[in-house]
């Protein structure tokens, strides 16, 4: 893992205001892949839309026109009806072909300017495909606007927009050379085509100007984006306080992980709130930096913007938090549970070690995945909350300062409730509820708002793990978790190191790589 920059070398401070020129993104495939995806998805919705409208144009023709009155052709079997019926099976197809996650956005999108030439093609025939009369006069068709409306929602390059948006606005011309080869229509003179739908061209026009405001607008997107030598990609999650995002390292291409914090979370305001705010950021960021268990996420650098939002990059994961995993897979097996709670343990005893409490230890924050060759490698995430015992660190954090409870409900120690003095074994609480929820798939205590669930961990004794349903939890670990589920300190575990030996002792066949690197295999073929 890479060490963290010297001090002197952490950005603490507006971001560089410009960007290297050859590193500045001038096409839509530097665009972030999230608003490249959210584009396509965009498409997706006007495809079907596109469908639906194919559909009922299809209907009211049928019952408004008289196809049978066309030379060879009987009832609802006509060329009309079969190019509505073809347009709206592309239009269904590309609208579920967009859906799947997996998809390239940036070829979607450009499929998508392969259907809108398609459907311009489409409505040119339509349009001309009926006996026509009279000398053509200018008009707007129904292409321009299409043309306009994909400009807006499909960022392309200039030259691709240009190539798609010519070749659909001369669909119409191309159908009335078509109407006028079939005998249908003699408009006379041949530039007559043209001078119908001239103005369809001049929308193409308009069409790159909406083309080029559009991908401008992400580019600068991608701009604001970058926080110091990395650039943000894809959205990762959201909380209370901020985003997180996937990001990497514009010289050493290192992926990674950034935390976002609003200013407006932290601050509540600028002046002096702002550099409060900013000198327990430094400060946290600096005891986050300080932890170097391998279980504990590690922090690769941390800043501040030009607008003030403060980051943290750390490295990027691969797994699913606790939370997740029990979620979707159901309570976990004792030997399981036993190998991720060591595994914490670990990174919560430096932690002690060195005076600092996390204060949110929660399935959430407990991330299981794969670190190098090794499988349900465990790392503990979010130090933000932390708190030195005997004041050091000093002041509020940035949660606390926010307004907002250290840790969360669910899973906190009453003397966090009571705001009385902690140390490290309020962790040890949490851990337990952390290990009754992964052996049970439950919460500790059934509460219907959080201060009823605060009033059960001060009040109520938690039921044995083994009586809510979990399967093959020995005697002995039931009795460690409700150790660990006291309501006086005293009464817990000493220590995490403390924990982790009792877990040893329990004497559980253990859980092995080769099960966990089987468990992972399955999930990813499934």
């Amino acid at each position: 893992m890479a060490p963290l920059p010297p001090r002197d070398s952490i950005r603490i401070g507006p971001a560089p205001a410009s960007t290297p020129p050859d590193q500045r993104p001038t096409r839509p495939s530097d665009l972030p892949d999230d608003l490249l995806r959210e584009a396509s998805r965009r498409l997706g919705i006007v495809a079907l839309l596109g469908g639906g409208l194919w559909l009922v144009a299809s209907v009211l023709g049928n019952l408004t026109y008289d196809y049978e009155a066309l030379p060879g052709k009987v009832g609802y079997l006509n060329i009309p009806n079969g190019i509505a019926l073809g347009s709206l099976i592309a239009s269904v197809a590309l609208y579920f072909y967009a859906r799947r996650s997996r998809r390239n956005p940036r070829f979607i999108l450009d499929l998508g300017l392969v259907y809108l030439v398609l459907t311009a093609l489409a409505l040119g025939q339509m349009f001309h495909w009926a006996p026509m009369v009279g000398k053509p006069s200018p008009m707007i068709s129904w292409i321009g606007p299409v043309i306009v409306m994909f400009a807006a929602i499909v960022p392309s390059t200039t030259g691709k927009m240009l190539v798609a948006s010519l070749l659909a606005a001369s669909m119409m011309p191309l159908g009335m050379l078509i109407a006028h080869a079939r005998g249908h229509w003699d408009f006379g003179p041949l530039y007559n085509v043209f001078v119908m739908h001239y103005p369809d061209y001049i929308l193409v026009g308009v069409a790159l100007v909406v083309s080029r405001v559009v991908t401008r607008l992400g580019q600068q997107v991608t701009r604001a984006r970058e926080m110091g030598s990395y650039q943000l990609g894809e959205l990762l999650g959201r909380g209370g306080m901020g985003e997180v995002y996937k990001a990497r390292h514009r010289m050493l291409a290192r992926p990674a992980a950034i935390k976002l914090i609003r200013p407006e979370a932290v601050a509540g305001g600028s002046g002096e709130g702002a550099s409060m705010a900013l000198a327990r950021f430094r400060r946290e960021a600096e005891v986050a930096a300080t932890l170097r268990s391998a279980h504990t996420v590690e922090l690769y650098d941390f800043g501040v913007t030009a607008d003030h939002t403060l980051y943290f990059v750390m490295e990027l994961l691969e797994g699913m938090d606790l939370e997740k995993l029990v979620r979707d897979t159901g309570p976990l097996p004792p030997a399981r549970t036993v190998h991720i709670l060591k595994q914490v343990c670990d990174s919560l005893e430096e932690a002690h070690a060195l005076g600092l409490v996390h204060r949110d230890v929660k399935p959430a924050n407990i991330h299981v995945g794969r670190q190098g060759l090794r499988h349900d490698f465990v790392k503990v995430l979010d130090f933000g909350l932390v708190k030195s015992i005997d004041g050091a660190a000093g002041g509020d954090t940035l949660h606390t300062a926010a307004g907002s409870t250290p840790g969360t409900p669910a899973y906190m120690a009453p003397e966090l409730v009571l705001d009385a003095p902690i140390d490290g074994r309020a962790d040890l609480y949490a851990l337990g509820c952390v290990a009754y929820y992964a052996l049970t798939g439950q919460l500790i205590f059934d509460a219907r708002t959080p201060m009823e669930m605060v009033s059960m961990h001060l009040h109520d004794e938690p039921v044995p793990a083994s009586q809510r349903g979990a399967v093959g939890v020995p005697p002995a670990l039931d009795a460690l978790l409700l150790a660990c589920l006291a309501k006086k300190p005293e009464q817990r575990p000493a220590s995490a190191a403390a924990l982790a030996a009792a877990l040893d002792a329990l004497g559980l066949e253990p859980w092995t790589e080769a099960q966990a690197a089987d468990w992972w295999r399955a999930r990813e073929a499934s």
